[in-house]
């Protein structure tokens, strides 16, 4: 990428090269035998996946998918995304639906505690505290992204070395 910080504000990027498609996946399945052990890549159609394995990875360590794209005028456009490791989003999505689905139940119960004109403030509280999680899981997912950051540059230069080749 020709901007540092790039990355850090969007986890997408494109590009484009002048091979097809076709040329394209055969490099990356070329460049599957010669990658670093901390690395393994996966390709599939027009969908390639890198992920850091081994001693490097991390619970933050991130991976990176890849899509091809057939362009009439540049050959190939390359989509590509940095995410999480899909066990870490998927328990980060799993806590996000617990914090809304009290936070949904509580605010049920204070309406109904309210229209019975009963006390709501233990609701309420319940409530700001979801709030409060919420912005917390918000915090540690950024975190969690500020440390994979140098692992991103590192997925970004191994796919570029592979369209190199």
């Amino acid at each position: 990428m020709e901007n540092e910080n790039a990355i850090q504000l969007r986890l997408r990027f494109y590009k484009d090269v002048p091979e097809t498609v076709a040329e394209v996946r055969a490099l990356f399945e070329h460049f599957k035998s010669k990658c670093p052990a901390d690395y393994t890549i996966k390709v599939n159609d027009t969908h390639i996946w890198f992920h850091i394995v081994g001693s490097q990875k991390a619970y933050y360590s991130p991976h990176l998918h890849l899509e091809l794209e057939p362009h009439p005028e540049s050959g190939t456009h390359i989509r590509g995304l940095f995410g999480p490791d899909p066990t870490l989003w998927t328990l980060f999505m799993f806590l996000h639906f617990i914090v809304a689905g009290v936070f949904v139940i509580f605010g049920v119960m204070a309406y109904s505690n309210w229209t019975l004109k009963q006390p709501i403030l233990w609701n309420i509280f319940i409530m700001g505290m979801m709030v409060g999680v919420w912005f917390m899981l918000y915090v540690v997912a950024r975190q969690i992204r500020e440390q994979g950051i140098d692992q991103m540059h590192e997925l970004e230069a191994l796919m570029e070395e592979a369209l190199q080749h």
